[in-house]
């Protein structure tokens, strides 16, 4: 997942970075750079909203956190976590066969992990 010390604003941040870049990586791994901070970000606040509200909770699958997130936040919220972490996670895989995630995908889905960190961190 992420060290300690990586908190979800450096990972907002970072994707951020990855996205405004212009030289170094290639665009395709740039957006799937930005796409794995991102879900790896969301990933931080869930396992908080869990843990906060079952010590522990946290430690199993994502899966199993996303059918628990319904009850420990609002419907409309969990929902919303769980359809862009599902698009992040295709997004962060590289299958040659497939088209990675475009920039409008990588920036659409930034700003609903930022309003989902906020509504999570309520």
């Amino acid at each position: 997942m992420s060290t300690p010390t990586t908190s979800v604003e450096e990972l907002l941040l970072t994707a951020d970075q990855l996205l405004a870049a212009r030289t170094g990586a290639t665009a395709a791994g740039r957006h799937r750079g930005a796409s794995l901070a991102l879900r790896t970000a969301l990933e931080i606040s869930i396992d908080r909203v869990l843990d906060a509200a079952v010590p522990g909770l946290a430690a199993t699958t994502m899966r199993a956190k996303m059918l628990c997130l319904g009850c420990y936040t609002a419907a409309e919220t969990a929902r919303r976590t769980n359809a862009v972490w599902s698009h992040l996670c295709l997004g962060c895989h590289y299958h040659q066969y497939e088209i990675g995630p475009t920039q409008d995908q990588v920036l659409t889905w930034r700003t609903e992990v930022g309003e989902l960190v906020g509504a999570l961190a309520l």
